[in-house]
């Protein structure tokens, strides 16, 4: 009896756990950031009126992205996977869009922006140059370049200034076909003395923007820094809380990241730099910069040296990622993917799905696939719970007779249940190693969903055209079938599109879980258990419901699968289950005896 107990027990507690933090994981952390970001939002827009007056005479006025393009000269940029422009002054890349990812699915949507330029709300850039001598180029300054020259993959655009001091700077940006840029820059001194300069390359992002509202997903800094280039995270909060981390490295990089994409200044793997994370403020406004600055070194007169470094912005793509790690040596590249804890699990399931994707063309396909491969490598551990959650279902009658026996001798009750157990050979835990082994593969799954690229706007078959987003249909509306937006109704308009949002896939979802958890043995007598047992898939199907559809389409194929394999056992073990029961009314028959 009391290792019934403690097998209840620890059912009990595992299920109650899990719905508890995937309730606060899906449901109450997500409202919670949405309150904070809107709180945070009119906090700011408060706090900028009461200060527009004071920081108007510390700071140049805000413009707009338009008219922030037209106050400087500027060269185009023309890509395959970029577009936008070089600024003359400061010969900065502070106009990018990724080509390739619009904004949205809606038919006209335009690229998603990276870049915008200074001067503007939420200003972002890259920024490149020479520190630790008087004459030296500024933001301001107005570089020349051959007139009518564009920025495009093998054509790559040559700037100069002469500050007419006996200093010659030539820069170089070159891009490639996705989102890798090099920026070599040389100085030549022609004055009579020697100068000391130090080569810096930096990306700033101007105000803290609007963050993911999921906690595990890392926004902020991030790098391969120190000696043995180990990977740095720095969330917004810590950067704003603890300040500067600095470190010094041989190579490596630093940049800033979202959940999709990234920009990164990469100096040169063998040169000895100081690199990190920075934050000043401007005009009242936190500059978030990911810098690194060189050794200092001497330029003797009429001698010339030579910087070289790369940036890349653009999308966290995990292939290119590798392919720019391996090609130009640069240190743990693909962790700028924010794989989590268990990155051990959530890398070799992102490459079992990327290596399926190469074959089908279709993530939801790979998916599929990939819960196939995991189902099967799980199947001895997964079969040898399934036989003994079959065999306690098949002991449950000796086990109430036991109950109803002993019913005022606990011992006693206890003792005939152990040996109950011992005669059929029945471990009552092996039935929850199939449900705990899952947990971290659900983990790492959830991961690839939400940060790889790879996965946003991925279509799968008939209404799924984004993967990483809810199901859009509703039951609400009959799945569409009426024209109407339950979202909008007054006052319970909120309630229909968020909590009651449940589309075809949640409820397919649902309709495994409790197909799967009918065929299961009861956790306890008790009957309030016994309901708690029962409603967990409606539960979850709520709470799930506003999960990525791709993780739906995984627990639904992954229940059928799990669901079959509990049929084939408990068919051939002789135990009745609600599919052959089923299948006697419909057709009629009379119950199994």
């Amino acid at each position: 009896m009391e290792q019934e107990n403690s097998r209840n027990t620890f059912l009990f507690v595992v299920i109650a756990m899990a719905m508890l933090l995937t309730y606060n994981f899906f449901v109450l952390q997500p409202a919670e950031k949405k309150r904070e970001l809107a709180m945070a939002q009119s906090r700011a827009a408060a706090t900028q009126q009461l200060a527009a007056a004071a920081a108007t005479a510390a700071a140049p006025p805000i413009v707009t992205r338009d008219q922030a393009l037209s106050l400087t000269p500027r060269i185009r940029l023309d890509s395959p996977a970029l577009t936008g422009s070089v600024s003359l002054r400061g010969a900065r890349v502070d106009d990018l869009f990724l080509r390739q990812y619009p904004v949205s699915l809606d038919k006209g949507a335009g690229p998603e922006e990276l870049f915008r330029p200074e001067g503007t709300t939420g200003a972002y850039f890259a920024d490149f140059g020479w520190i630790g001598a008087p004459g030296l180029p500024s933001p301001q300054t107005v570089w020349t370049s051959s007139a009518g020259a564009a920025l495009s993959p093998g054509k790559p655009v040559v700037l100069s200034h002469d500050n007419g001091q006996g200093l010659i700077f030539e820069r170089t940006i070159a891009v490639d076909e996705h989102f890798m840029f090099t920026v070599t820059d040389k100085l030549v001194n022609h004055t009579a003395q020697p100068v000391t300069v130090a080569a810096y390359g930096s990306v700033q992002r101007q105000g803290k923007p609007h963050l993911t509202p999921n906690i595990l997903i890392h926004e902020g800094g991030v790098g391969a820094l120190g000696e043995k280039h180990e990977l740095k995270l720095q969330a917004y909060k810590n950067w704003k809380d603890k300040g500067d981390v600095v470190l010094p490295t041989t190579g490596g990089w630093a940049g800033i990241t979202d959940k999709y994409w990234l920009s990164a200044i990469i100096p040169d793997q063998s040169e000895p730099v100081k690199a990190g994370f920075r934050l000043s403020n401007v005009g009242g406004t936190d500059v978030y910069e990911a810098n690194y600055v060189s050794a200092a070194r001497t330029v003797a007169p009429g001698a010339s040296i030579v910087e070289t470094r790369r940036l890349f912005a653009g999308a966290k793509r995990v292939e290119l990622l590798n392919a720019y790690a391996k090609d130009l040596n640069i240190p743990r590249f693909d962790d700028a993917v924010d794989w989590g804890f268990l990155w051990f699990i959530t890398k070799p399931i992102f490459w079992l799905l990327s290596t399926f994707h190469g074959l089908t063309l279709n993530w939801g396909v790979s998916i599929l696939l990939m819960t196939l491969v995991v189902k099967i490598a799980l199947f001895p551990l997964a079969h040898r719970g399934f036989q003994s959650a079959t065999k306690m279902k098949k002991l449950q009658p000796q086990m109430e007779e036991i109950r109803k026996q002993y019913a005022k001798d606990p011992a006693k009750q206890q003792q005939e249940t152990m040996a109950l157990y011992q005669r059929e050979k029945v471990n009552p835990l092996a039935g929850c190693l199939p449900i705990l082994v899952q947990i971290p593969i659900l983990y790492a799954l959830s991961k690839v969903l939400w940060v790889s690229s790879e996965m946003r706007q991925a279509p799968f078959f008939g209404w799924i055209h984004d993967l990483s987003a809810p199901d859009p249909t509703s039951f609400v509306n009959l799945f569409g079938l009426i024209p109407w937006n339950p979202a909008s109704l007054p006052l319970v308009g909120g309630v229909l599109g968020g909590v009651l949002h449940i589309g075809v896939w949640p409820l397919l979802y649902g309709f495994t879980q409790w197909l799967s958890t009918s065929m299961s043995p009861p956790a306890s007598a008790d009957p309030s258990q016994k309901i708690v047992y029962q409603l967990m898939p409606v539960m979850f199907t709520f709470m799930m419901a506003q999960t990525p559809s791709g993780l739906l389409i995984y627990w639904a194929w992954s229940g059928t699968l799990t669901i079959l394999q509990q049929y084939v056992i408990m068919h051939r073990a002789g135990v009745d289950n609600p599919i052959d029961s089923g299948v006697r009314r419909l057709l009629g028959r009379p119950a199994r005896a």
